[in-house]
């Protein structure tokens, strides 16, 4: 029992790690802004409804407050009449009676519908407020959207630099620059051992001029003073 629990847990974990690699921090709130403006279409449905019935419920308070009104008035008329003698007072009294019923009965539900309209309104409030904080809320993750993706496109840069700066193989650069020196230092000895070869090579009257500070130019100068003097130029 206690193998299948870890088999199970070890599957758990490696479906939330499956999950939250799969999570693309932009389309999730992007998709979270799309949940949240139905939410508010729903909202906004809803509030019109209940206005409606709001609306409908004023209407009819204010339709049953005549009502009521107009039977008072004809109960008055009726015993005016009989007052008047223009009709039995028995049958005025009888009639007069049901219009003030009817008149009661209008009332009645002028009041129960300004009730309703009490309700309807107060539910009208506490989703126009429903509203508004939803349209605060969309707002505001709007802008946070902005900066996500601004974020977003300055992790990804210095991701990849980084990346790309890790995958340098600085050992192998700097064993390029060891042999490069190691060239340089070689070529330094060369140049140096072809001029001792070079110095070895001299005659014995080279060195013999050159420790004297006399060389074929100095005779060159003398044949050519004596020339003059034979030309008689000097």
């Amino acid at each position: 029992m206690n193998l299948f629990n870890r088999i199970f847990k070890i599957g758990q974990a490696e479906a939330h790690s499956a999950v939250n690699q799969l999570e693309d921090p932009i389309k999730m709130t992007e998709q979270g802004l799309r949940d949240l403006r139905q939410d508010l279409d729903k909202a906004l449905h809803a509030l019109a409804e209940v206005k409606a019935l709001a609306i409908r419920a004023r209407n009819e308070v204010e339709t049953e407050r005549n009502r009521a009104l107009d039977y008072e008035n004809k109960a008055v008329l009726l015993l005016q009449k009989a007052h008047r003698q223009e009709i039995a007072a028995p049958e005025a009294d009888r009639l007069a009676t049901e219009a003030l019923l009817k008149k009661t009965q209008h009332e009645a539900q002028a009041t129960r519908a300004s009730q309703d309209q009490a309700k309807f309104e107060a539910s009208a409030q506490q989703l126009d407020q429903n509203v508004q904080q939803l349209k605060s809320t969309i707002s505001q993750w709007d802008n946070e959207l902005k900066t996500l993706k601004a974020r977003v496109t300055v992790s990804t840069a210095t991701k990849t630099i980084n990346q790309q700066l890790a995958q340098l193989d600085s050992s192998g650069t700097v064993a390029l620059l060891e042999r490069m020196k190691d060239k340089v230092a070689t070529e330094e000895a060369l140049a140096e051992s072809y001029g001792q070869i070079a110095n070895e090579n001299k005659t014995i009257d080279q060195e013999i001029d050159k420790a004297l500070g006399t060389s074929g130019n100095g005779q060159a100068s003398a044949d050519l003073q004596a020339l003059k003097a034979k030309l008689g130029y000097e």
